[in-house]
C-alpha cells in the first residue's frame, strides 16, 4: 500500500508539473512575437553595427563578424533566459504573492522552482537559435558558421540557456522588487560587459588581470564553447578558446550551484 500512495505522488507531482509547465508555453505562445523583438532587437543592432557597417568602412576586420557571432548568441540566450525567470520571480515574491497558486499544486515546493528554470531555459534557447537565421540576413556573405560540430553547438546552446536560467532563479529568489533597477546596474552590467562577448578569451593574454576577471564571468564560458563550436578556421588555423572541458566544467557547476543555491533561497520566501 505504501508504494502505491508513493507512486500516486509522483504522478500527481509529474502531472502538475507538465499542467503548470504546458500553461507558461501557451501564454508564451500567445505573446510571441512581442516576445522575439524583444529578444533580437539589441542582437540585430550589434550585427548591423559591429558586423556589417564597421568591417565595411575598415574599422573592423573582415573576420570580426565570425568572432562577435558567437558573442552575441551567448549574450542573447543568457539573458532572455535570465530575464524569463528573474523578473517574473521578483513580481511573484512581491506582495501580490501570485506564486500561492503555483504552491498550491500536488508537487513539491523545488519542484515549482525547477518549473520555473526549464521554462526560463526554454525561452533562452529559443532566443539564442533565431539569432542564425536573423544573422544570415543581415550579414549576408559575412555569415561564416562552421558545419561540423552541429552536436557541439546545440548542446552549448542548451547548457548556457540552463546555466543562465540557474542564475536567474538565484537573483530572483534575492531582489525585491524595489531593487530590480539597482539589480540591473549591479549584476547585468558587469556581466555583460566582461563576458568575452566582443572578444575572444585568447586575445586578453596582454591583459592578465582582466583575463582573469573573466574567468569568474559564466558568459566567459557560454561564448568560448560557442566559439569553438561556431567559427571556422581563420587562415587556415583553428580558432583558439578556453579548453572545452573547462567550459562544460564551468557552466555545469554554475547550474549545479545556482540551482541548489536559488531553490533553497525560493523555498525559504514562500514557506513561512
Amino acid at each position: 500500500m505504501p508504494p502505491a500512495r508513493h507512486t500516486n505522488r509522483l504522478w500527481l507531482a509529474a502531472n502538475a508539473f507538465g499542467a503548470t509547465l504546458r500553461r507558461d508555453l501557451v501564454v508564451t505562445r500567445r505573446e510571441l512575437p512581442q516576445f522575439l523583438i524583444q529578444a533580437l532587437i539589441q542582437p540585430m543592432f550589434f550585427l548591423l553595427i559591429f558586423c556589417k557597417i564597421l568591417p565595411s568602412i575598415g574599422l573592423a576586420a573582415g573576420n570580426f563578424a565570425a568572432l562577435l557571432l558567437p558573442g552575441i548568441v551567448a549574450l542573447t540566450e543568457l539573458m532572455a533566459a535570465i530575464q524569463g525567470i528573474t523578473l517574473p520571480l521578483v513580481l511573484d515574491l512581491g506582495f501580490a504573492r501570485e506564486i500561492d497558486d503555483r504552491l498550491l499544486a500536488p508537487m513539491p515546493v523545488w519542484m515549482v522552482a525547477a518549473e520555473k528554470v526549464l521554462f526560463a531555459a526554454l525561452r533562452g534557447i529559443v532566443a539564442g537559435s533565431v539569432i542564425f537565421p536573423a544573422a544570415w540576413w543581415v550579414l549576408g556573405s559575412r555569415y561564416a558558421v562552421r558545419g561540423d560540430r552541429i552536436g557541439v553547438l546545440i548542446g552549448m546552446i542548451v547548457l548556457a540557456a540552463f546555466a543562465g536560467s540557474a542564475i536567474g532563479l538565484v537573483i530572483g529568489t534575492i531582489v525585491k522588487p524595489e531593487q530590480i533597477g539597482v539589480m540591473f546596474s549591479l549584476i547585468l552590467t558587469p556581466l555583460l560587459f566582461t563576458g568575452c562577448t566582443y572578444y575572444p578569451w585568447s586575445a586578453l593574454s596582454t591583459i592578465r588581470w582582466f583575463q582573469i576577471i573573466t574567468l569568474f564571468n559564466p558568459l566567459t564560458y557560454a561564448a568560448e564553447g560557442l566559439r569553438y563550436a561556431m567559427v571556422p578556421p581563420i587562415h587556415g588555423h583553428a580558432m583558439p578558446t578556453l579548453p572545452m572541458p573547462w567550459v562544460l566544467l564551468a557552466l555545469a557547476a554554475t547550474l549545479v550551484l545556482c540551482f541548489a543555491f536559488g531553490a533553497r533561497t525560493f523555498r525559504s520566501r514562500v514557506v513561512s
